[in-house]
């Protein structure tokens, strides 16, 4: 059996996920590591099951919601392919500490990804990543790692770059918020991976459980959250020089 474990609150880890596992050329079971009402300890695998486990990286690691509900699945001796998706920046610690959470829930992490995709707050980084040159290079990707696991099912767990003590990551302090134009349907509430809005009055968001994911300012179907347009300015200014250039996707057998 195979299975797509992912965390994408805006798509683009989606996106690369799904190019990545096209070389299956099967219909993978889909978890999605976004949704609250999931019961994650209710996820058991098996030997022979092959897991795609994707999520982005928020500050150089994996978001702490997704760590959370990964550490409560059973990963039974299951093949593990990691894939982890930044804006441009640097994914620092994020495969490290994937890889880890998986292997304490029971995972054999047999194959790594790095791909690039559009900043989620800063637009301009990466911008219309993953494009058609990373989908033909994340299927080549796939293509490679289905034969590398059919061909060496025991081979040792993938070396990842990252560092322990993980890389320290607080959060920013650019958090959504609703404007004039909200309508109150409450889409944003039912959609937060965090439940950090208020189903009963959309507009108010508690900034404390609130992880700047952007899912609420990009499904919106009245464009009414938004985030302070001088603080993404200024961190734009500040991440310029480490965010310049393409930077490349990466794979680790």
């Amino acid at each position: 059996m195979r299975y797509e474990i992912v965390f994408s609150p805006t798509g683009g880890t989606q996106e690369a996920a799904r190019f990545l596992g096209a070389a299956w050329g099967d219909e993978a079971s889909r978890i999605d590591l976004s949704d609250p009402r999931t019961d994650f300890a209710a996820c058991v695998f098996a030997p022979e099951d092959v897991c795609l486990v994707a999520v982005p990286s928020f500050g150089g690691r994996v978001p702490q919601v997704a760590v959370e509900r990964l550490s409560q699945m059973r990963g039974g001796g299951a093949q593990a392919v990691l894939l982890c998706v930044y804006g441009n920046r640097a994914y620092d610690d994020t495969l490290l500490e994937l890889r880890e959470t998986l292997e304490k829930a029971g995972m054999r992490c047999r194959a790594a990804v790095a791909a690039v995709a559009e900043h989620s707050i800063m637009h301009a980084f990466a911008a219309g990543r993953p494009d058609a040159r990373d989908e033909e290079e994340l299927r080549a990707y796939g293509e490679r790692v289905r034969e590398r696991l059919g061909e060496v099912p025991d081979a040792p767990d993938v070396r990842v770059p990252g560092a322990s003590p993980y890389r320290e990551y607080g959060g920013v302090p650019m958090k959504p918020k609703a404007g004039r134009a909200c309508t109150a349907c409450g889409l944003c509430a039912r959609k937060c991976p965090v439940g950090a809005i208020d189903p009963h009055d959309p507009a108010k968001t508690d900034e404390k459980a609130c992880i700047s994911c952007m899912r609420c300012v990009s499904i919106c179907p009245a464009h009414a959250r938004k985030v302070n347009a001088a603080l993404v300015f200024a961190a734009s200014q500040k991440m310029k020089k480490a965010c310049e250039g393409r930077k490349p996707n990466e794979l680790f057998l």
